[in-house]
């Protein structure tokens, strides 16, 4: 044995092979990445050799036989270590779990809904239940905004005579659709002159931005509201310059992302700042809000950690080197599809489902070669231990931890509700890594697809529906045969998720794919395919995203649809969140300032405040 040794290591130093051991630690080198759980660009073909390095498949040291496998040209990765420290998080804790202030927190809730009931006219209890939604306590006050809401629609169709102007009109039009009620665009037919422009004041910028939000609550083929946010934006970006501070703050941050694409969670935040500098400000609403905020934020910090624990006990970051180790921004990816503190059980799956969707990103985009993919890529689709046999070390180990991960997700499940949800989660699983498997193939092959060709596999190894369907299954509400049976036909609120997703991730990680390498992207594929410019293609990826949205958006209002109020949510802030994740860059790779700011306001710490 102690030959055995000496001949390893012999030939180690010689770099004949990468080790003895089963684990693979991958030297940091240049940066090849594409982000997100959508994959990372890989270097092309022609790069220059020192973004690729040779390493040999890891070695079975046996006594009684040596296998020494080929060595395989590997692609490297820079990817910085994490900046969050394990025993950091798992010391986070917060005061707001104390009793005193629940208690607290009921008392005001008490009040709210006294005013809810008591508003002064239908605008101001509107303008009320906004507030409400902004500052983050919607979910609090969902019963009574949906009676409300009930009754002005029932109103109205009974030929009630409510006049509202532009502003008005915009705010019911939105809230109404936001609940599911389809309310026709010909509201704001009243509003169009014989030219067929809207009918506004430039002075009216508050109306103005009124309809601009509620206009991207627009369905496939609503001409009128596609006009409405075209002109309101124009408006919008002209006159921004001429209002007061106050509104051009909340121009600006709207012409950056609407309302109904940001994060619910992130949005709060914002909202807060803004509402307590407001001269009309309810102060029991502001603490309410600031409050909970805070009540919430500590049940998420037991998330975190937990997930954390996990995933350091997992002990897969430390043997797969070259993936990246982003538990902290996987959590935000599941804190933003599931916010609401009842559903922590899912919320902690999912983080974990959403770190491993990263390390199996890393080894299709950065390590794998062709051969081990289409092994390992054949290995999740058959679901059995013995078909990683073949496999190189450093595959069976992510192959086990995701099939021991997965299989107890469904045995929690079977034993809660005794339903069988592993074929489910394991066709998603085997779904995603053969869409992954076709862009290598496009990749090691130098073809270039076309737009519609790539986006036909691209939605699905964004990881989108990896990530729904596990949100759906793991929130351990009823779940019909009927419904399960759907999975399997891609639901439209599956793939229009995760269209965004592919969407918002080619265009923010783009810029930096050119520098480090060259992969397939939608803006790749409709330059060439329309012979157009980087700036033509962008326009046109985001015309697509509001596309996407048209189509998203239809589903608040299906009557149709068999799906749970609460997993529309999350189908709905995933969207949002990769909006979030994406909009300056690589949010979920890069660890910079705006990522960690942004982390630490969510989960470290706590809004200041002084209770009543």
């Amino acid at each position: 044995m102690r030959g055995m040794q000496l001949w390893c290591e012999s030939n180690r130093a010689l770099g004949v092979f990468a080790g003895c051991t089963m684990e693979v630690m991958e030297p940091r080198g240049d940066v090849v990445e594409r982000g997100g759980g959508g994959g990372a660009a890989r270097p092309s073909p022609t790069q220059s050799s020192h973004s690729v390095t040779t390493v040999a498949s890891p070695l079975n040291c046996l006594p009684s036989s040596v296998i020494c496998e080929p060595e395989v040209s590997r692609r490297r990765a820079n990817y910085k270590p994490n900046i969050w420290d394990h025993d950091l998080v798992q010391s986070l804790t917060s005061d707001y779990q104390d009793e005193a202030y629940a208690k607290r927190a009921e008392k005001l809730k008490e009040e709210i809904k006294c005013l809810l009931q008591q508003a002064g006219n239908p605008l101001a209890q509107l303008e009320l239940m906004d507030s409400i939604q902004c500052l983050g306590v919607g979910n609090i006050f969902d019963e009574e905004i949906r009676e409300a809401l009930n009754t002005i629609w029932v109103n109205r169709s009974k030929g009630g005579t409510e006049n509202y102007d532009l502003y008005g009109t915009s705010l019911l039009f939105r809230l109404l659709r936001g609940h599911g009620y389809h309310v026709s665009q010909d509201v704001f037919s009243a509003f169009e002159d014989k030219t067929d422009h809207i009918v506004s004041s430039v002075e009216d910028m508050k109306g103005i931005l009124s309809l601009y939000e509620a206009s991207h609550l627009a369905h496939q083929g609503e001409t009128l509201l596609v006009k409405c946010r075209n002109s309101t934006s124009m408006y919008l970006k002209a006159f921004k310059g001429s209002v007061d501070n106050k509104l051009a703050k909340k121009v600006e941050h709207a012409l950056e992302l609407p309302m109904h694409w940001r994060v619910p969670r992130i949005e709060a935040l914002w909202h807060l700042n803004i509402y307590e500098r407001e001269e009309h400000m309810n102060p029991t609403l502001l603490e309410l809000a600031k409050l909970d905020f805070n009540m919430v934020q500590a049940t998420h910090q037991l998330d975190l950690r937990k997930a954390s624990r996990w995933w350091r006990d997992l002990g897969l970051g430390g043997k797969l080197g070259f993936s990246r180790d982003r538990m902290m921004e996987c959590f935000f990816v599941a804190l933003g599809v599931i916010c609401e503190p009842q559903f922590s059980y899912p919320r902690v799956e999912l983080a974990k489902v959403c770190q491993l969707i990263t390390t199996i990103d890393d080894i299709y985009d950065v390590f794998g070669s062709l051969e081990e993919l289409e092994g390992f890529t054949d290995a999740v689709d058959r679901w059995e231990i013995k078909s990683i046999d073949r496999l190189p070390e450093y595959m069976k180990i992510c192959f086990l931890a995701l099939y021991n991960t997965t299989n107890e997700m469904g045995y929690e499940i079977l034993k809660d509700q005794g339903i069988n949800i592993i074929p489910h989660l394991h066709k998603v699983w085997a779904d995603f890594c053969k869409a992954m498997l076709v862009e290598s193939k496009w990749y090691y092959s130098g073809y270039k697809p076309s737009l519609e060709e790539y986006l036909n596999n691209a939605w699905v190894s964004s990881s989108g529906p990896v990530i729904l369907v596990h949100a759906l299954l793991l929130s351990r509400q009823t779940i019909s045969t009927q419904l399960l049976d759907g999975l399997d036909k891609s639901p439209d609120l599956i793939r229009w998720p995760s269209m965004i997703f592919r969407l918002c991730n080619d265009l923010g990680t783009y810029k930096d794919e050119k520098v480090r390498g060259d992969a397939p992207s939608s803006i790749d594929c409709y330059m060439k395919e329309a012979n157009v410019s980087e700036m033509d293609a962008r326009n046109h990826m985001e015309d697509l995203i509001f596309y996407a949205w048209k189509k998203l958006n239809e589903e608040l209002s299906s009557t149709s649809s068999s799906y749970p109020i609460h997993f529309i949510n999350s189908a709905f802030n995933l969207a949002r969140v990769v909006h979030c994740i994406y909009q300056h860059g690589d949010g979920h790779t890069v660890q910079d300032c705006s990522t960690k700011d942004r982390l630490t306001s969510l989960l470290v710490q706590p809004i200041p405040l002084n209770v009543g």
